[in-house]
């Protein structure tokens, strides 16, 4: 990782901060990074737009009268598979590919452009895949597939560059200049690509001893069960650094040390640990295997977010001015907490495979998302735009907040019903007025979320295409 500093990201340059005292934080993008950063944020729109029309089909299918005019449960399985993966899998790599690119050291950028080759490969053949070899749709947590030899192919592409985008994180120390907020965001940012590489090696490891004789299901259930909760902490590192850095942006004073903050990542990366133990201690097929990746991310994976968001939300509170351009920072940092705290009090009444299973992981995913919009909103001024402003802009992630909640809230109401996940059409089985209203809040609810996310798209691209000031 890169640690040049520049007086434009410290207003305070040559006063080193006492590790005590609240940290600024924030992070230089290096113009000789710009090019690489910009290909990566590319890719992570084209992912939005691709999630965004398979979503459309999606809600689509789920929605009351309207399904009925909509072929079968797999092109709902089908459409769930690749908006799954776009939304998820693509945006969030592709997000951090932007973020690690930005402090990655000058010989390391040959590298960081064939990770950006070969991922883009990869997510275009996945996008391709329902329409020239669209194969059988497997419902797996974390990463849901299709059985298709151009599907798989775009995966195994894109998990190379994945791994291609993390070498050098995991290759270059960390130097420590001086403890400051940067410091504690590289820290961070390190963690993260740490977590992707241990969820690297736990797919290799599934991979090459899960007997591929098992049922589809169980087989792709397995493989990505224990990278898949090592990618969880990724996701959360990045949405802490997310959190953190756009309160620093908008104004708000976080009441948080570089030193505590250093810590806090600490533990979120300690808790990555549980990957590895459970592929040491216990056979990839055993239920002692499942459970203990299921508890390392329960009990490691909330032991940094209450801190960092009660830091967050203290500092949002204490504001008193906040400028044109940091209004579309402060709403997205809004979201995203309203969001992941949502989805995070909603797992605690799951009961049964139901829909609030994916009412769940919807509120805490969209957080991580929104926090990582609002990062490209801050970051645009310094890949060539300027900063998204205006009413547009503030309103952009309270729609897709708003959306994204509604959407939630009508699927807690159905799994109160009993109505199961991963299933449409049909198969829902709606019988009363209370079922139908909650799935029916929940398509309203999706497309809402659907013009948030698109209009996302076209305030970046805007700002983008706008002169840099």
């Amino acid at each position: 990782m890169n640690t040049t500093t520049s007086s434009t990201a410290f207003p305070l340059a040559g006063t080193a901060p006492m590790p005590s005292a609240p940290a600024q934080f924030a992070l230089p993008l290096p113009v000789e990074r710009q090019a690489l950063a910009q290909g990566w944020l590319a890719l992570a729109l084209l992912a939005l737009v691709g999630s965004g029309l398979f979503s459309v089909l999606l809600v689509l299918a789920r929605t009351p009268v309207v399904n009925a005019w909509l072929p079968g449960t797999d092109f709902f399985r089908t459409a769930l598979v690749v908006h799954v993966d776009l939304s998820v899998l693509v945006w969030f790599v592709a997000i951090a590919g932007l973020l690690w690119s930005s402090q990655m050291r000058t010989r390391h950028e040959g590298i960081g452009w064939g990770a950006l080759a070969l991922a883009g490969a990869g997510a275009g053949m996945m996008a391709l895949a329902p329409f020239a070899d669209p194969g059988t749709p497997v419902m797996a947590n974390y990463i849901p597939v299709l059985e298709s030899r151009l599907f798989l192919a775009g995966l195994g592409l894109f998990g190379l560059g994945t791994l291609l985008l993390v070498l050098p994180a995991l290759v270059s120390p960390l130097r420590r200049d001086r403890l400051d907020g940067a410091h504690a965001l590289r820290f961070g940012l390190q963690a993260a690509a740490i977590a992707t590489a241990v969820a690297l090696g736990a797919f290799a490891w599934s991979l090459a001893v899960v007997p591929r004789a098992l049922d589809s299901r169980a087989y792709w259930e397995i493989v990505f069960w224990g990278g898949g909760h090592a990618l969880q902490f990724a996701w959360t590192l990045l949405m802490l650094i997310g959190w953190l850095w756009l309160a620093h942006a908008a104004g708000a004073r976080v009441p948080l040390s570089a030193r505590i903050a250093l810590g806090l990542f600490g533990i979120a990366l300690a808790g990555v640990a549980g990957t590895p133990a459970a592929y040491l201690l216990h056979d990839v097929l055993s239920p002692a295997h499942r459970a203990l990746n299921t508890w390392g991310m329960r009990v490691g994976g909330g032991l940094a977010i209450l801190p960092v968001a009660l830091a967050v939300a203290i500092a949002l509170l204490r504001q008193r001015a906040i400028t044109p351009e940091a209004r579309p920072l402060r709403a997205a940092l809004v979201a995203s907490m309203g969001l992941f705290a949502a989805g995070g009090l909603i797992g605690l009444a799951i009961n049964g495979s139901n829909v609030r299973i994916p009412a769940h992981y919807h509120g805490c995913i969209v957080g991580v998302t929104l926090a990582l919009m609002g990062l490209v909103f801050h970051l645009l001024p310094r890949l060539g735009g300027q900063a998204p402003r205006g009413r547009l802009a503030v309103m952009q992630p309270l729609l897709y907040g708003a959306g994204q909640l509604m959407h939630i809230i009508g699927l807690v109401w159905s799994g109160g019903y009993g109505v199961q996940r991963k299933v449409a059409g049909a198969e829902q089985v709606l019988r009363t007025p209370g079922e139908v209203f909650g799935m029916g809040l929940m398509g309203l609810g999706g497309a809402v979320a659907i013009a948030g996310g698109l209009l996302f798209v076209v305030v970046v691209l805007r700002a983008w295409r706008a002169p840099a000031k």
